[in-house]
């Protein structure tokens, strides 16, 4: 069922409907007290402090996470997915939901996706990841939220296509979700450009370098006006609740549905106070009594997969209110000496503060199997005490074998698709490392970049320009190991170059095309244009074989080689 969403006017009957709705919230006492009084980039920055202070899940262990945060409330074994109609089931575990992507919303290429320093943060922040069907994600790909004049793509939720004028800030096409979650996009971009507005964006498309709002002109105009028209639904506050349990911050708003209109709506400049929100105004002397704010009761942390030899560590923010004497905290029960933490007590003028303590756990597997235990915090004038649940699974280290790079596809002016052949063993994903030499300039630029998961086998470039030779290789991830890298293509703006073959075999030029000569069956193979269009196919490649090809330059890739033939027929 999808829930119905309920609509509100700014100003006073918006603060008033705003009060009962964090009703249905649970918000810890105290979480907000840090932005009051406070307005324009002193209280953005305010919430950055608030939000970026969370614990990093891993990557593979977010299909876990994704079971609590976006499940259907009619029917908690499906998916809850906002890119598609289609129903998707939760199987158990952290082996992902066959046909669905984890996808960052604010793409990941827009700051430089994985990082296991900076940017990691807002790689694997479940703010913004949300589980996708597959065939919207990829049509997705990382442009920008937009208005779709004409569509290339629409599956009834999802329409990707031509932007309206004056937006996608400089993209072909733009992403369109359906009305339904409007609002709940442009709140998780507010909370982007908060939480991650000390990231350097490499892509521009909302975002920008050059001003504290972190949005640009047009990308205001658009989630304000998404945000105003979709109010926040239950499935957005049931899902920032699940979020708290998950990685111990949440999206302000969410909870307080009128504040985006302080930083880039039409409350600019004005001082925003937590009253108009219905919430506690007392920010010097908290009365009440000591309360943990994180973290909370119930949360579970899931490490995932670590490999027999490797670590994982996870950094927990102890956050309090009011609290009277230091924090314990002590690991127990089951496989506890698993984990290690560094310290037995936090001196509560530390848990007390806007911060927290970054308390880090760390989990280094000594055996095979699964594991579990829990992390105890008591006293600090707290009644009784706060349990979180530390789950986490060792498998043996991955043997990665090296992959094959295949000619790029659907290759135009500016564009491109990277393929390569999928990996005989199970990796979590695949890393990309394309190289760019400008001719004009002669500069070389080198980048990474990630898939989603396992099941993609190809990424598509845009940003190709006639002036400039792009090379790129794969390899495979798992568990923190990394295949050698694959052969390396080249495309250069005359065609494919610099592909040599690997196994044993020779191409003789005859009248009607080409005459295999090899000495063992090569598999299947395919024969490409210059340009990367596939010409032919072949089940079986033996010797003897003909194929029948016009004059022109192609190449001939087969499933045992790992690079390809560069062939003329005259």
């Amino acid at each position: 069922m999808i829930h119905k969403k309920f609509y509100r006017a700014i100003g006073a009957i918006v603060m008033l409907m705003a009060a009962s709705l964090n009703v249905n919230a649970t918000i810890p006492a105290g979480y907000y007290s840090s932005l009051e009084g406070k307005s324009g980039q002193a209280l953005k920055n305010a919430i950055y402090e608030l939000s970026s202070q969370h614990t990093t899940l891993s990557y593979n262990s977010l299909w876990t996470y994704f079971a609590q945060t976006d499940c259907r409330d009619d029917d908690h074994s499906k998916v809850w997915d906002m890119y598609s109609d289609r129903t998707y089931y939760f199987r158990g575990g952290n082996s992902g939901v066959y046909g669905m992507h984890k996808e960052h919303s604010l793409p990941k290429s827009w700051w430089g996706g994985y990082d296991e320093t900076e940017g990691y943060a807002g790689y694997t922040d479940i703010n913004h990841l949300y589980p996708a069907d597959g065939d919207a994600n990829m049509a997705k790909s990382n442009y920008p939220l937009g208005e779709v004049s004409s569509a290339r793509f629409d599956n009834g939720v999802t329409r990707v296509g031509s932007p309206k004028v004056g937006q996608g800030g400089g993209c072909s096409f733009v992403f369109e979700p359906d009305d339904r979650y409007k609002g709940d996009f442009a709140r998780t971009y507010f909370y982007m450009a908060c939480t991650y507005q000390n990231y350097w964006w490499k892509y521009t498309y909302q975002m920008t370098n050059n001003s504290w709002k972190t949005l640009n002109e047009w990308s205001i105009d658009l989630l304000c006006r998404w945000a105003r028209a979709d109010a926040v639904s239950d499935k957005e506050v049931d899902r920032n609740d699940a979020v708290q349990r998950c990685q111990n911050n949440r999206n302000p708003f969410i909870d307080i549905p009128q504040l985006f209109e302080y930083i880039w709506g039409n409350r600019q400049g004005e001082v925003f106070y937590l009253s108009e929100a219905g919430m506690s105004t007392d920010t010097t002397t908290y009365t009440g009594e000591p309360e943990l704010i994180a973290p909370t009761q119930g949360t579970v942390l899931d490490f995932g997969e670590v490999a027999l030899g490797k670590s994982l560590e996870y950094t927990v923010y102890i956050k309090g209110v009011g609290l009277t004497n230091p924090l314990s905290v002590q690991l127990y029960r089951y496989d506890y000496e698993m984990f290690s933490i560094p310290v037995t007590t936090v001196s509560r003028t530390v848990a007390n503060s806007p911060e927290g303590y970054p308390l880090k756990i760390t989990y280094t597997p000594t055996s095979l199997g699964s594991h579990t235990a829990r992390l105890l915090i008591f006293d600090g004038g707290l009644t009784g005490s706060v349990g979180v649940e530390l789950r986490a699974k060792c498998s043996p280290a991955p043997t990665l074998s090296q992959l094959t790079a295949l000619p790029p596809t659907y290759i135009n002016d500016n564009f491109y698709t990277a393929n390569w052949q999928p990996a005989h063993e199970e990796v979590d994903y695949y890393i990309i490392t394309r190289t760019v030499y400008n001719k004009t300039t002669g500069e070389t630029n080198t980048e990474t970049f990630t898939t989603e998961d396992s099941r993609t086998t190809s990424y598509v470039f845009d940003d190709r320009h006639s002036n400039e030779t792009h090379t790129y290789s794969v390899q495979s991830y798992r568990l923190g190991y990394t295949s050698t890298p694959s052969n390396v293509i080249t495309l250069d703006s005359s065609g494919l170059t610099g592909i040599d073959a690997d196994k044993p075999l020779q191409v003789l030029t005859i009248n009607c095309g080409i005459l295999i000569k090899c000495s063992e069956d090569l598999g299947s193979a395919t024969v490409y244009d210059m340009a990367g269009r596939i010409v032919k196919r072949i089940d079986h490649l033996t010797d003897d074989t003909v194929i029948e090809l016009p004059r022109g330059i192609y190449l001939l890739q087969t499933s045992t080689n790992r690079s390809a033939w560069k062939i003329a027929v005259k």
